[in-house]
Order: C-alpha cells, then structure tokens, then sequence
C-alpha cells in the first residue's frame, strides 16, 4: 500500500505547522472582527476558523489512513483523506452561504467599522495565511486531501486581501458600504475555490477513470501486447490519491506463456499510465467462451461499448 501513496509523514508535518499557526491568530481575527464591528473580517475570520477545522480533519484524515489494512477493510483507511477533502469543499459552501447572508443585511444600513485596527488584525491575518499557503504548496499536487486545506488557505488569504482593500477605502473615505460588498466577494472566492474539489473528490468516490487516463488508450496499449487477443471487463479506478488501480479480463492466444505475456501488461501500465496496481486474469479463448456462455454476458460488446463510454 505504501509503495502507491504520497509521503503521509511529510503531509502531517505540514498540516500540523499550518494548523499551529492558524489556530494562533483565529481567536484574534473573529475577536478584532466583533470589536471593530467588520462583517469582512468577521467573514475571513469565519473562514480562518473553516481552514483550522480544515487542517484537523486533513490532519487525522492522514493519520487514519496510515492505519493497516484488515480482512474487513481490505484497502484499509486509504479513502479517509478523499473523504476528508470532499467534507472541506462542503463547508466551503456553507460558509459562502452565511457571508452572503449576513451581507444581504448590511446593505440597507451599513454599520460603522473601525477601519484602523480592522486593517491591523486583517494584515496579520494574511501573514500568517501566507506562510500556512507556502508550506502546504509543497504538496498539494500530491494530495487531495492537502489540495483541499490549500484551497482553504488561499481562499482565506485572498479574503485577508479584500479586508485590507476594504478598510483602505473606509478609512480614506467612510464609505462603509465597502465592507459587505468585500464580504460577497470574499464569498465568490469561497464557492469557487470549493467547487474543483468537490468534483474531484466525487469522481473518486464514484470510482471513475481517473483524470488524465482514457479507457480506450489503455485498451489499445494492451491489445498490441502480443499474444492478447481482446481485453474486456476493464475497470479504472482511484482508490486515494496517488494510488491508481486497474482491473481487467485478458483474452490471450495460443504460442506465448501466460508470464511473459502478464510481464508484459504490467510494464506497460507502470511505464506509460503509472498504474502499478493492476489485477489482470488472463484466460485462453476457451475459457473466455465457457465464461462468456454460463454467463450469458456478450464480453466483445461490453468492451467495446465501455471503451466508447471512456473515450
């Protein structure tokens, strides 16, 4: 299992810094909020408290996932940290819904907002978020799981920009209705750094082709491996990130030994799609027409058609 996942010890190094460091200044941003009376900050601090949540769950999504596998759970906790990224996303989405809902009632009779230490909380906010980005940069493009916590991160890092943007203009102007107009869009940026992982993480759990990977490329890289006759029963799936799994029925020719011909199908999965966990059953034509009439399944044609639906 451990030959086909991310650095786990490197992932929880990394969230447990950021999870530190934002913990830390979430009490003072919620509290600067309340006191200066910021909806903006008030929202980026609602936020901040999201991406502490946000790291503990990715945090203990890791730890679980390094539990062993057992006769029950035969993957193990692997599709902890999926799980873990696709509850992020979701809260996302309902902290976008109460900014704009607090927002919506601010527009009438914007109150007032002190604009200097609202700026003074906003711009330690954003320091701090951008050390938790730089450290969890180094391992989003490994981990869904920390790709959602990132998101969390730059989402908040983009809201600590819209609150020092706000309190730049209420303080030169007393246009206070800059603060929930920054709220909205402080919301957007939720909604949308939310929505990639959402869909990433749904594919997963639905167990499709994982993105990058076409099903009919791989049907055809395997047919050219002499002595198979036709692939069907074709399955790809991702188990957690960084593990990609392969299953499939090989209908193979006579003249050529089932090893090499086995050899052959694995290292063409690793090297061209880096799929090296692969569960291939090779059968003789025979076997394949016993199967294919006790079963009453036309293989030939599900393969051909499931190829289609991948294509």
């Amino acid at each position: 299992m451990d030959n086909h996942t991310h650095d786990r010890p490197a992932d929880q190094r990394l969230l447990a810094i950021a999870l530190g460091i934002t913990a830390v200044l979430l009490v003072a941003e919620v509290v600067g909020g309340i006191l200066t009376g910021s909806l903006a900050l008030i929202a980026d601090g609602g936020h901040m408290a999201s991406d502490a949540g946000a790291l503990g769950l990715s945090l203990g999504a890791v730890w679980l996932a390094t539990r062993p596998a057992t006769k029950g759970r035969t993957y193990g906790f692997a599709r902890a940290e999926i799980i873990a990224a696709f509850v992020n996303s979701l809260t996302l989405v309902l902290i976008a819904g109460f900014v704009f809902w607090q927002a919506a009632t601010r527009f009438s009779d914007p109150p007032e907002v002190e604009s200097a230490p609202m700026l003074a909380v906003a711009a330690a906010g954003l320091a701090v978020n951008l050390i938790a980005m730089s450290l969890l940069n180094r391992r989003r493009h490994d981990s869904l799981n920390v790709r959602s916590a990132f998101l969390h991160v730059v989402g908040d890092t983009l809201g600590s920009v819209g609150v020092i943007v706000a309190g730049v203009i209420m303080l030169a102007t007393g246009e206070y209705i800059v603060d929930p107009i920054v709220s909205v869009i402080i919301g957007v940026l939720i909604l949308v750094s939310s929505f990639r992982i959402i869909l990433e993480t749904t594919q997963v759990l639905l167990e499709a082709t994982p993105p990058g990977i076409r099903t009919a490329d791989v049907q055809q890289k395997l047919m050219a491996v002499r002595g198979v006759r036709s692939i069907h029963d074709l399955h790809i799936w991702t188990v957690t990130s960084g593990f990609i799994s392969l299953s499939a029925h090989v209908e193979t020719e006579a003249g050529r030994s089932h090893h090499d011909i086995l050899v052959d199908l694995r290292q063409v999965l690793a090297r061209t799609f880096n799929i090296d966990h692969a569960t291939l059953q090779l059968e003789t034509a025979a076997l394949h027409e016993e199967l294919e009439s006790c079963c009453g399944v036309d293989t030939e044609e599900y393969t051909t058609t499931h190829a289609a639906r991948h294509a």
